[in-house]
């Protein structure tokens, strides 16, 4: 058959294991997942009373255009209904603007580690992927700004970065735009935008109104809890949004979906406290990676990336076994490291003391 070149040796997303299959795996009666940057509170109580009263027609398809769903973030964003695509997450978004972007012949460039399907998608499509090495974490703004030539058809800044959590600043992002040749798409990812409360990281949506070239990535699937409902959204100029509409699969969201994201988006008081908590929940791993000496990167997010002076699977596995699933910094572009989703403070502190126990016994720790 007539493959695509590019994808000859080239491996599916790796899923961390399921809950059900780690408890079989080490008979253990309860697994905890740290790996995904899931709520750990899940979605707002509105939307489980939602769905035990909801009578979706599920023998129709959803409204292609999203039109509830779409007023809603609109008015909740101050933005206008055309200035908005919505996406089966942003990983479905990710792939329409490269689908529509990169071909053979044009460049993109991205920071290197940050989230794997800007690259992953940009090579299905037979485009160069120029990766910028990241500085202490954080994107090296300039030095992308030096990898962008005439044949650059997409950027892509990751705010706050996955899997560092470190953020863009304004004012670097100020001094970076006006300085991207305005033929360049700029996608700025933020699926993390609701944790983000560094003073220096202002309110974003005006990049898109003040550059055609910007558009920004959210997602319901990280401080919404709603990750299995798959809704991400975009938000661009009209013109932006009708050149990548088309691209976009006719019924990407569910019925079930689009009317859930509606619900989750009014509890505006629940993500309050959800960030609240995970700022506390937080502070339990920086205090714990200070005591032992260990490297961490500040965090803008609900998770945490710091070192374990240890090979990174092998804490991984460890950690499994006693029934924590985490992400071992050797897939992400950081051996030596862990990414850990922030818990409950319960589970955190569960987490931290079992962790403590692998070090130990990796000769980390005396």
């Amino acid at each position: 058959m007539k493959w695509k070149q590019q994808i000859h040796g080239m491996k599916a997303y790796q899923p961390g294991k399921p809950m059900e299959e780690v408890k079989k795996m080490y008979g253990l009666d309860e697994v905890v997942k740290l790996a995904s940057n899931e709520n750990p509170f899940g979605s707002s109580p509105k939307v489980k009373a939602f769905l035990q009263s909801d009578a979706s027609n599920h023998a129709i398809y959803p409204d292609g255009y999203a039109q509830n769903l779409r007023t809603a973030v609109a008015n909740h964003l101050g933005v206008k209904e055309t200035e908005l695509i919505f996406g089966n997450g942003s990983d479905d978004l990710i792939a329409i603007i490269t689908r529509a972007l990169l071909y053979p012949g044009v460049n993109t460039v991205m920071a290197d580690p940050s989230f794997s399907q800007y690259w992953h998608n940009a090579e299905i499509e037979g485009a160069e992927v120029r990766k910028i090495p990241c500085v202490d974490g954080r994107h090296d703004l300039e030095a992308m700004l030096a990898a962008i030539d005439d044949n650059t058809s997409v950027v892509w800044v990751c705010s706050p970065n996955n899997p560092t959590g470190t953020i863009v600043t304004d004012a670097e992002l100020q001094h970076f735009l006006k300085q991207v040749p305005s033929d360049v798409l700029v996608v700025l990812d933020e699926a993390y935008i609701e944790y983000v409360n560094d003073p220096a990281h202002e309110p974003t949506l005006k990049y898109f109104r003040e550059y055609e070239n910007v558009i920004l990535l959210r997602t319901f699937s990280k401080a919404y809890g709603l990750a299995s409902f798959r809704v991400g959204y975009g938000i661009a100029q009209e013109q932006v949004i009708a050149k990548l509409d088309p691209v976009r699969a006719p019924f990407n969201n569910t019925i079930l979906s689009q009317k859930v994201a509606v619900v989750a988006l009014e509890d505006q008081d629940y993500i309050a406290q959800c960030c609240e908590a995970n700022e506390k929940g937080k502070a339990q791993y920086v205090a714990w990676c200070e005591k032992h000496g260990l490297h961490y990167y500040p965090s803008q997010t609900n998770f945490v990336l710091f070192e374990v002076k240890a090979d990174s699977n092998v804490v991984f596995e460890e950690m499994m076994k006693r029934g924590f699933i985490i992400r071992s910094g050797a897939a992400l572009g950081a051996p030596g490291y862990i990414r850990v989703t922030i818990g409950t403070e319960e589970q955190n502190a569960k987490f931290l003391s079992l962790l403590e126990e692998v070090l130990t016994e990796q000769g980390v720790f005396a």
